[in-house]
């Protein structure tokens, strides 16, 4: 499935397939909250769980679809390739921990600066400016964000918060790596992140304590959805900049509410409909803003 979506993916324009490919993947990364939700096991097992299928899938998509194989496609794309699976593996590492020693609203707000961020990396490292229309868009989806966790912030955790700020900054260093290689293989990254989280975790996972179900909800997940919606995004950055991707990822805290609402039934507070809406709304009008400028060059 992810294959014949890359392929349509490849037959449209530069920036249409940038843009479709930041759109699908942050899509599909947003129903991780419903398989860990689902999974009926702690963090350190669904990471690891996740960690390991990711392998598994991304092993078999690079030897099926990529006629270098494993060990070329590694030897080919070098470095770039393992800096840019141990900065994933980073961030996600920084982000469970965060969540676990500070508010949760706490590391939302800190992740709204990844955009930002991820602009100032492009113009330091690759020289390239973001336009005035992209900074409009990302500062008002940074206002979204900080609507939707109105009134949640509790006490200031110092170790929480700074793995939050070291977690956007490897996210940020990352996307400037892939805009810079673009031929870089992104599941061939995607792997190796999920090498570093399964071999770090193995240790501390309760193995035995692992039901059929959580087997199976965690095998859609790390088979399907994360991995692939963690290749697109990848993707993206090869068409549009790596700013404009990591803005258009964003949305995933509302996709995110969405399922929740859906299948859990949980009713988002007013504030969370109104900051999503903001959210939407800016990166809605920003794509349409790009590729109605796209047509008319």
């Amino acid at each position: 499935m992810t294959t014949i979506v890359l392929q349509k993916i490849t037959a449209a324009g530069e920036r249409t397939k940038g843009i479709l490919a930041a759109l699908l993947g942050t899509l599909l990364i947003s129903f991780d909250s419903v398989f860990v939700r689902l999974s009926g096991t702690n963090g350190v097992n669904t990471v690891f769980l996740f960690g390991l299928f990711t392998v598994i899938a991304m092993a078999v998509m690079l030897q099926a679809t990529d006629r270098r194989g494993i060990v070329g496609t590694l030897k080919e794309d070098g470095w770039p390739v393992v800096v840019s699976g141990l900065l994933m593996f980073g961030s996600a590492s920084c982000f469970i921990l965060s969540i676990k020693y500070t508010a949760v609203a706490n590391t939302v707000i800190i992740m709204a600066s990844r955009p930002i961020l991820t602009a100032l990396f492009s113009w330091v490292f690759l020289k390239e400016a973001a336009e005035k229309s992209l900074w409009l868009a990302m500062v008002i989806v940074t206002g979204g964000i900080a609507v939707v966790i109105s009134g949640s912030l509790e006490s200031v955790n110092l170790l929480g918060d700074s793995l939050a700020v070291l977690c956007v900054v490897f996210l940020a260093l990352n996307g400037t790596l892939q805009r810079h290689d673009k031929k870089m293989s992104r599941t061939a990254v995607v792997g190796i992140a999920g090498v570093c989280l399964a071999g770090a975790l193995l240790p501390f996972a309760d193995v035995a304590s692992f039901t059929p179900t959580t087997w199976l909800i965690m095998a859609a997940m790390g088979l399907l959805s994360a991995p692939f919606g963690r290749v697109l995004t990848g993707v993206a950055t090869r068409y549009i900049l790596a700013a404009e991707a990591a803005m258009i990822s964003m949305s995933m805290a509302v996709f995110s509410t969405l399922w929740a609402f859906v299948l859990f039934h949980e009713i988002p507070p007013l504030a969370t409909l109104a900051g999503g809406g903001l959210i939407l709304g800016s990166i809605a009008l920003y794509i349409l803003f790009k590729l109605k400028q796209t047509t008319a060059s």
